[in-house]
């Protein structure tokens, strides 16, 4: 199944019980609200799916992995509930991720921020190139990576979280992220990465698939309450952005 639209395209692929979702976006692979939306119900039909026993998740092209939300719809937030609203797309896209019966391997390719690093740290499973680097650079537009704070948190610490975010006009290599547990494995080239991608990928649709649900299920254990938590996160952040420090941080990013 493929769907392209303006705001982006997402192209769902069934073969040997593995499913793959790739994403796309023109601006470095970045998501609008509805494409969010889109992959929210990718996930929660292939969850349900008996003849999809693993998923990979991937985006288009060879450079940015993921840039996170669109800009364009975070300048264009001018109230408490659109704010919550947006900042809502990436919490639903966890938790959906977080409840999916699935195990969901991320094939990173290149750089993730923001929004992006959730949705890698929401993957049970990542592979990534040298060029994956990834950066949370919320703080320096005024608010904070409130919402993906839990995900990226469970995925590599909370010292790993801290580093990444007070830091956050700068990069961390794909070589610190594997230390910090968020990559399994690096490779050189978007060629060697496709083919073990897809070597465990077999290995793992091999595997007996209720086992690998409930070695999910167990993995993700104690996280029920952030169907809540997280919208709660959300709204912090869109009360945030509303802010005078904001606005400002945002023009100067717009120019």
């Amino acid at each position: 199944m493929t769907t392209t639209r303006p705001n982006g395209s997402l192209y769902t692929h069934i073969e040997n019980n593995i499913a793959t979702i790739e994403f796309g976006h023109p601006a470095s692979n970045s998501f609008p609200s509805e494409l969010l939306e889109r992959l929210i119900k990718a996930f929660d039909l292939l969850s349900e799916d008996e003849a999809v026993n693993v998923i990979i998740l991937k985006s288009e092209g060879d450079r940015a992995f993921c840039a996170g939300a669109s800009f364009d719809e975070l300048i264009a937030i001018t109230n408490l509930d659109d704010g919550k609203q947006f900042f809502s797309g990436f919490a639903n896209v966890i938790n959906a991720m977080r409840r999916c019966k699935k195990p969901i391997i991320g094939r990173i390719q290149g750089k993730a921020v923001g929004g992006g690093v959730g949705l890698v740290s929401a993957c049970d499973y990542c592979l990534a190139t040298e060029a994956a680097s990834i950066k949370l650079s919320e703080l320096t537009i005024g608010i904070g990576p409130f919402v993906i704070e839990p995900v990226v948190s469970r995925k590599i610490g909370v010292a790993a979280f801290e580093a990444l975010s007070w830091d956050a006009s700068q990069w961390k290599n794909a070589y610190w992220a594997k230390e910090q547990g968020l990559y399994a494995r690096v490779f050189e080239t978007t060629k060697e990465l496709d083919k073990e991608v897809q070597l465990f990928a077999d290995k793992l649709a091999g595997y007996h698939p209720k086992a690998t649900q409930q070695m999910k299920k167990i993995s993700w254990q104690g996280t029920d309450h952030w169907q809540q938590l997280l919208p709660q996160r959300a709204a912090i952040s869109g009360g945030l952005v509303l802010s005078e420090f904001t606005k400002k941080a945002l023009e100067k990013f717009k120019k």
